[in-house]
């Protein structure tokens, strides 16, 4: 078996170990070991192959990488799956019950009635209408108008 071969065939390994994990930080290292195998391929000396494999697996890390992570980062963020909470952010609710200064109250938003504080840390009297900015698990945050 050629050097060069075994270059490859740890590249194609280093594949392998890529699909079992994230970060697509083991394929920058299988770029590393095709970089090798090309100087291998040329007949160079084993330096000239590990520092091949040094400078295609540092570069991979610099250049290749990011741009996947990119990719990936986009993937992820697309497949976000909206639920109706998500729906609620910005619109306008009606407070049922005073919602206290630094701390929690009630609103009316299509009907159905939500505990509630204030993003300023404000009260809110009863009637006054909020617009919802966010929530966290059942607890909407809204802002006075």
């Amino acid at each position: 078996m050629e050097i060069y071969q075994i270059w490859l065939l740890v590249a194609a390994v280093f594949v392998v170990i890529e699909i079992f994990t994230a970060g697509f930080a083991v394929a920058c290292f299988s770029v590393g070991c095709v970089c090798g195998a090309v100087v291998a391929a040329c007949d160079a000396s084993l330096t000239w192959q590990i520092v091949a494999f040094a400078i295609g697996t540092f570069l991979a890390f610099v250049f290749i990488r990011p741009f996947v992570m990119k990719i990936i980062d986009k993937k992820t963020n697309d497949n976000h799956v909206k639920t109706n909470m998500d729906n609620i952010i910005g619109k306008i609710a009606v407070v049922t019950e005073r919602i206290e200064e630094n701390g929690f109250g009630r609103v009316k938003i299509d009907g159905d009635d939500w505990k509630a504080q204030t993003s300023e840390g404000s009260a809110a009297e009863v009637g006054e209408k909020v617009k919802i900015e966010s929530f966290e698990s059942i607890i909407l945050t809204v802002k006075k108008l």
